[in-house]
């Protein structure tokens, strides 16, 4: 199979997600302002969406540097094909990652 084939419907996909969150975001936001809500609760929903992605961006860079060291040591090992021994390594670097996350994220202040 093309890799075109695959690499664009999935493409597509990802935008399609990110436009409608984005949108779905704008509206929340909107009617909050319509609503008038207090600036206590619009304050503390701008303050938890802040946290989310400090800890989106956390978890993202956990997983990428986790993901590269699995790779660094499959490249070290000398691997060249694609088997068993890749692919744990691989997914046990990627569960290491979250892991870390989860530690970091459980013992925020």
């Amino acid at each position: 199979m093309d890799i075109q084939h695959t690499l664009v419907p999935l493409a597509l996909f990802l935008c399609v997600t990110y436009a409608f969150k984005a949108v779905l975001d704008a509206v929340m936001r909107e009617r909050l302002l319509k609503e008038r809500a207090s600036e206590e609760t619009i304050d503390l929903i701008l303050a938890g969406e802040r946290a989310q992605r400090r800890l989106a961006a956390l978890r993202s860079g956990i997983l990428l540097v986790s993901i590269a060291a699995g790779f660094g040591l499959v490249q070290w090992i000398g691997w060249q094909e694609i088997n068993a021994g890749v692919v744990a390594v691989l997914v046990g670097a990627t569960g290491i990652g979250h892991l870390v996350f989860y530690a970091l994220a459980r013992h925020r202040p």
